[in-house]
C-alpha cells in the first residue's frame, strides 16, 4: 500500500542526536535548538523564533500572550484543524467561524468584516495546502479594527505571498513540523514573533513563567516565577533532528513541488472532462507543495474515488470535517 505520508530523512538525523548527547544537553534550548531559531529567523524573516513541542502549542502561546479569555472572540475559517480552535477555547475565548473561499479553501477575507463584533481580538488566517491566505486584505482589517492577526502557517513553511514568506505577516505566526509537513520532527513546532512587544514575555511563557532564558544567557543572577505560563519548549534531540531537516529544506521543497506538478499535469484532462477540480494557487502566492488535492462534486464520487484507489494499493484521504459541524464546534 502507498501511504497518504512517509516521513523523509535527510541522513544527518541520527549524526546531529548523537552530537547533542555529546554535548550533554538534552532539556531543550541548546547549541541545536539556537541553530534551528537562527534559521528560522532568516529563512522566514521574523524578528524572533522558539521552538515549541507542537505548533498546537504555539497556537496556545499567543492565547496567553494576547492575554484571551472568556467573552473573547478570534475570527478564523471553519475549515481548518482543531488546534486553531482548540488554543483559543482553552483560553475562555470564543471561536467565530467564517466560511472559505471557493478557490483556495482559505479563510473569505470578504467576509471577515461582518464577523467583527466590540468583542473582537484576533484573526486567525489558515494557509491551506501551504497556499497563502490574503494577507493584504486581512492586515488592513486589522489595522482598521486594531486586532492582532495570528498566522497558522502549520502547513506553510518556505511558501510565500508577494514573495514574502508566510509567518512573516502577522503579530504571531505558528509552523508545524508533525511528521506529515515538510520538514519534521515527529512531532513540534515553532512561534514566530513579528511585534516587537511579545517577545521577553513570550520566553517567559515559553519556559514555565519563568525567566530562566534570561539567566541562561546571563542577564540576570537567579530565575523566578514572573508570570502564568507552561512547558512549551522541545528537548534537544528534537532540535537536533529538526536542525538537519532545515538543512536539506530547500532540496525538500524542490522534490516534493516536482511530484506537485506530475499529478497536476496528469489530472489536466480529468479536469477539462469536468471530472474533479485540480487546486488553484493564485499568481501572487509561492506555495510549497504541501499536499495535492482534487475536489469532486458529491460525497458519493469522493468515497467511490477513495475506495477505487484503495483496491489499486492508495491510500488516499479526505480533509477536514468543517469545525462549525463538529460536536464540539456546535
Amino acid at each position: 500500500m502507498i501511504p497518504f505520508n512517509r516521513p523523509y530523512l535527510t541522513g544527518d538525523e541520527l549524526d546531529n542526536i548523537t552530537q547533542a548527547h555529546q554535548y550533554g544537553k538534552l532539556a531543550g534550548d541548546g547549541p541545536f535548538t539556537a541553530k534551528c531559531h537562527a534559521w528560522l529567523t532568516k529563512h522566514i524573516g521574523c524578528q524572533q523564533a522558539l521552538l515549541t513541542h507542537s505548533c498546537t502549542a504555539a497556537l496556545e502561546m499567543t492565547a496567553l500572550l494576547l492575554a484571551l479569555g472568556p467573552g473573547d472572540e478570534v475570527i478564523m475559517p471553519s475549515y481548518t484543524f482543531v488546534s486553531t480552535a482548540n488554543a483559543f477555547a482553552l483560553r475562555g475565548a470564543v471561536p467565530v467561524f467564517v466560511d472559505i473561499r471557493e478557490d483556495t479553501l482559505n479563510l473569505d477575507e470578504t467576509l471577515i468584516e461582518s464577523a467583527i463584533t466590540k468583542n473582537t481580538r484576533a484573526i486567525v488566517p489558515v494557509h491551506y495546502a501551504g497556499v497563502a491566505c490574503d494577507m493584504n486584505a486581512i492586515l488592513n482589517l486589522a489595522r482598521t479594527y486594531e486586532l492582532a492577526v495570528i498566522e497558522d502557517a502549520a502547513q506553510g513553511i518556505m511558501s510565500a505571498y508577494h514573495g514574502q514568506a508566510l509567518g512573516s505577516f502577522g503579530d504571531f505566526g505558528a509552523l508545524s513540523f508533525h511528521e506529515t509537513k515538510n520538514v519534521i520532527t515527529g512531532e513540534g513546532g515553532a512561534l514566530l514573533i513579528n511585534n516587537d512587544q511579545y517577545r521577553h514575555q513570550a520566553e517567559i511563557i515559553r519556559e514555565k513563567g519563568t525567566d530562566r532564558s534570561q539567566f541562561i544567557r546571563g542577564d540576570i543572577d537567579k530565575y523566578t516565577w514572573q508570570s502564568i505560563g507552561s512547558s512549551f519548549l522541545p528537548g534537544e534531540l528534537t532540535a537536533a533532528f529538526l536542525s538537519a531537516q532545515l538543512h536539506h529544506a530547500h532540496w525538500i521543497i524542490r522534490q516534493r513541488l516536482d511530484s506537485w506538478n506530475y499529478y497536476h499535469q496528469g489530472l489536466e484532462e480529468l479536469e477539462q472532462q469536468g471530472l474533479l477540480r485540480r487546486p488553484i494557487i493564485p499568481s501572487e502566492c509561492q506555495h510549497n507543495a504541501h499536499m495535492y488535492y482534487i475536489l469532486v462534486s458529491d460525497t458519493q464520487t469522493r468515497d467511490h474515488v477513495i475506495n477505487s484507489l484503495k483496491t489499486k494499493g492508495v491510500n488516499a484521504v479526505f480533509h477536514y470535517v468543517p469545525l462549525h459541524t463538529s460536536p464540539e464546534g456546535q
